[in-house]
C-alpha cells in the first residue's frame, strides 16, 4: 500500500489534478472528476512502471510545484493510497 498526495486546481475551463510525488496529472470538468480521474491515473502508473520495472517516483521539482507556484488555484490537497498486488510467474 503506496500513500501519495493529491492536488486539484481551478483551471479556466475545469479542473486539473496533480499527484506531485508521481509527476501524473489528470483533468475533469468537476472537482469530483478530476479527483476520479487522477486516482485511475496514479493507480494505471504505479501498475504499469512495477510490471515493466521502471522507477514509479519521479517527482515534482520543488519549484514547479503548484503549491509553490499558484497557491491561491488549489482547491483541494488530499491523501489517497494506492494498493498494488504483485503476482510471481515462472
Amino acid at each position: 500500500m503506496f500513500t501519495f498526495t493529491g492536488l486539484i486546481l481551478k483551471e479556466d475551463h475545469g479542473y486539473s489534478s496533480l499527484c506531485p510525488e508521481l509527476d501524473v496529472a489528470s483533468m475533469g470538468t468537476t472537482p469530483q472528476e478530476a479527483k476520479a480521474m487522477l486516482l485511475e491515473a496514479a493507480t494505471l502508473h504505479m501498475e504499469g512502471s512495477i510490471e515493466d520495472g521502471l522507477p514509479y517516483l519521479r517527482p515534482v521539482p520543488h519549484d514547479d510545484d503548484p503549491r509553490q507556484l499558484t497557491p491561491d488555484r488549489i482547491v483541494e490537497v488530499f491523501r489517497f493510497k494506492v494498493d498494488v498486488a504483485v503476482h510471481t510467474y515462472a
